[in-house]
């Protein structure tokens, strides 16, 4: 069917049936009441949920890193330990001798 002949049949059937002045009776009433029935949104609730949605994928990429550091073979080189090397780090200027005020 052709799309500017619908059109034109739409328009003139709305045309021929003019919306009505009248108002239902207690309208007002019935949609107030409406909108008093729905729950109010909550965004504690919205914050709540995504963060529980997002719960089980974080623990399973934690489970497949800790399972992959567990079982990743180990090269044969000195061993970085991150640990230590962040001890030396911090303690680098206590370890330093620290000169000796002679005018004590």
């Amino acid at each position: 069917m052709n799309l500017a002949q619908l059109e034109r049949k739409l328009i003139a059937a709305a045309r021929a049936n003019p919306p009505s002045e009248r108002v239902p009776y207690a309208f007002e009433k019935r949609i107030l009441a409406r909108l008093a029935a729905q729950p109010m949104l909550d965004s504690w609730e919205l914050w709540g949920r995504a963060l529980w949605r997002a719960s089980a994928p974080c623990i399973a990429i934690m489970l497949l890193l800790g399972a992959w550091a567990l079982f990743a073979p180990q090269h044969g080189g000195p061993t970085n330990d991150l640990s230590q090397q962040l001890e030396q780090t911090l303690l680098a200027a206590v370890d330093q001798e620290q000169p000796i005020d002679s005018a004590r």
